[in-house]
């Protein structure tokens, strides 16, 4: 029997570094696809180069890649603006990455799925996959948008051996939120740690792993009944 494959999109980033080592640690050989095809120390994990917006790149991934069990749709960017000042660039620069992407690498990947009769589709979305905040128009209509493409194919996968679920994290210690953090810091001299925790009753940012945590659920044999599901970390805060 082939060893499975897992697929994780943005696997160069915090989350994807982690998700990636948490599936490797499950007996997955693990493709870490990224616009940069990163070096990893473990060999369980080889970097992809591949742009995930661009349908041909998408296309050529999938067919260097068999017997793919696993896809998790990590690839994501954030951009923020006052909602008067969203521009039609950063409008479109969020929804491909973060909606668009689900949308293409799925299609690629799910024929091998559907052919062995057995799949998961996880999607890192976010709480703003669910209400929105100050300053993230284009965001949060990415993450909304994202989470719309795995529900939409969990109804279509249903009763075939495949789910589509989604994990929902508030602000998580990754590189991206270094960056938000410095500019709440440069713009108002507050704590911006500080800031972003206090958005959710957890206190606290949460860690990579956590989240890896929460993928390799859905990802698992016991998960197979969860379908079209979105899990929210945030400590309480959404009780969807």
């Amino acid at each position: 029997m082939s060893v499975r494959v897992a697929v994780v999109t943005g696997g160069s980033g915090g989350i994807g570094r982690a998700v990636c080592r948490r599936l490797a640690a499950s007996g997955y050989a693990v493709a870490a696809v990224s616009r940069a095809a990163a070096a990893y120390d473990d060999d369980r994990i080889t970097g992809f180069h591949c742009d995930v917006t661009d349908p041909e790149q998408v296309a050529e991934l999938a067919g260097k890649l068999d017997s793919v069990a696993v896809l998790v749709n990590n690839a994501g960017m954030a951009d923020t603006a006052r909602f008067e000042k969203t521009t039609v660039d950063s409008w479109d620069a969020q929804l491909r990455t973060n909606a668009m992407s689900a949308l293409l690498v799925s299609q690629a990947f799910l024929p091998q799925m559907r052919a062995a009769g057995w799949g998961r589709i996880v999607a890192v979305a976010s709480t703003a996959s669910h209400v929105g905040a100050r300053y993230t128009t284009a965001y949060t209509a990415s993450k909304h948008a994202m989470l719309g493409v795995v529900r939409a194919l969990a109804a279509e996968v249903a009763g075939s051996g495949i789910t589509s679920n989604a994990v929902c994290p508030a602000f998580v210690r990754t590189p991206m939120t270094d960056r938000s953090i410095a500019l709440i810091e440069s713009r108002t001299g507050k704590d911006g740690e500080k800031a972003l925790a206090s958005a959710s009753p957890l206190g606290r940012l949460i860690e990579p792993a956590e989240v890896a945590g929460a993928v390799a659920y859905f990802a698992s044999e016991e998960a197979g009944c969860v379908n079209g599901q979105s899990l929210v970390l945030d400590g309480g805060g959404l009780q969807l």
